[in-house]
């Protein structure tokens, strides 16, 4: 199981370089994942419906949510449309290729990428609008915004596609490590801004609309002897708010910078390989052993800590009223409270690994297990 639900491939050759993954299993480690532990519920999940789509093997699938729909696709290449209220099929269509990426939507667009650089846009009914192909490998697809696809591909590029007909509109590249761990994250666009966090620990605001670099700043410098020791990549997506955008690195720290400038605001050193996420006053960080962290955002302060998930590859925390919702290897879900760390509630799903954190459905949460499981669930 831990091998199978291992988020990221096998060691593989790519572009010229390495990259690596399920470092974190039992297997790699020696630690054995922490044993579920009985205690007082202080909430309840409730199950409001649940579709099975078919899984997202070893691709890390995000389905994505509008304001009248839900879509989510499977690595046979299907995507579907359902009913946010029922969790019926809408309909189903077939894309041709292995989805590796996506669902990505905007501006009446929904999009999947796939393992041999293949992109296809659909309309909301479900018709073809174009296709196109990129670079490599689609690795994240972000959401359309003023009319520009922003494409993250294994050949670790970032392209600005035209969003009526898929034509590239600019692409940034840049050096790769010798030796780098396999990502899905995407990126962050905002205020005409494409934030992203890249290898050898570098977080780069670029324009979304020319694709020039605005500023470039190292969350992490590389550390060590061996190859192994010296990676340091950025591997999740950069949060923001209207101050600051703050990122966490692999084997490196955790740092937020000023938005406009990208000058360093505060730094300590974490390793997470899963994420973070910025709400009101907090960070709240998911450590590359499984542990949550929250911590003030102004100074990187340790507020709380809760390691009873240690080893059991947590997903980044999604806030959700008073509690952080996390996912883990064997389809829990698990509600935490925002104010101490302390387990609130439970839920058991099909017992298959949660590969992206929860995200918000109508006043509820949506969550994709890797078996192709999709659940709405409130928690009260």
């Amino acid at each position: 199981m831990i091998n199978r639900t291992a988020a990221l491939l096998l060691l593989v050759m790519l572009a010229g370089c390495s990259t690596v993954s399920g470092w974190f299993s039992s297997e790699k480690t020696g630690k054995e994942p922490a044993t579920l532990v009985e205690f007082k519920q202080s909430a309840k999940f409730d199950v409001r419906w649940h579709q099975k789509i078919g899984g997202s093997d070893n691709y890390v699938l995000q389905p994505a949510v509008t304001s009248d729909a839900v879509y989510a696709a499977n690595a046979e290449g299907e995507l579907f449309r359902l009913d946010p209220v029922t969790g019926k099929k809408v309909w189903r269509v077939n894309s041709g290729f292995i989805i590796s990426a996506g669902v990505g939507v905007g501006e009446g667009l929904v999009l999947v990428g796939g393992d041999k650089g293949q992109l296809a846009a659909f309309a909301v009914d479900g018709k073809l609008l174009w296709k196109a192909t990129a670079s490599s490998e689609v690795l994240n697809i972000a959401p359309v915004v003023d009319g520009i696809v922003v494409v993250r591909t294994a050949d670790g590029r970032l392209s600005g596609l035209d969003a009526t007909d898929g034509k590239r509109l600019w692409q940034y590249e840049h050096a790769i490590p010798p030796l780098i761990v396999r990502s899905h994250a995407g990126v962050a666009v905002e205020r005409g801004t494409v934030f992203a966090g890249l290898p050898a620990g570098k977080l780069t605001a670029i324009s979304l609309n020319s694709g020039i670099v605005i500023w470039e700043t190292v969350v992490s410098l590389p550390r060590g002897n061996t190859e192994l020791e010296r990676i340091s990549d950025i591997t999740s997506s950069p949060v923001l708010d209207d101050e600051q955008v703050c990122a966490v690195a692999f084997q490196g720290r955790v740092a937020c910078y000023s938005l406009a400038q990208g000058s360093l605001l505060w730094s300590r050193d974490l390793s997470s390989d899963k994420g973070i996420k910025l709400f009101h006053n907090y960070l709240y960080i998911t450590n590359t052993s499984g542990a949550v962290l929250a911590m003030d955002k102004s100074s990187g302060s340790s507020v709380w800590k809760n390691d009873q998930l240690f080893m059991r590859q947590t997903t980044v925390p999604h806030a959700f009223g008073d509690y952080l919702i996390v996912g883990d290897y064997e389809g829990y879900l698990h509600a935490l409270s925002r104010e101490d760390g302390s387990m609130a509630a439970r839920l058991e799903t099909d017992g298959s690994a949660m590969l992206t954190a929860p995200m918000e459905l109508d006043g509820g949460m949506l969550v994709q297990t890797q078996d192709g499981g999709l659940y709405s669930v409130t928690l009260h």
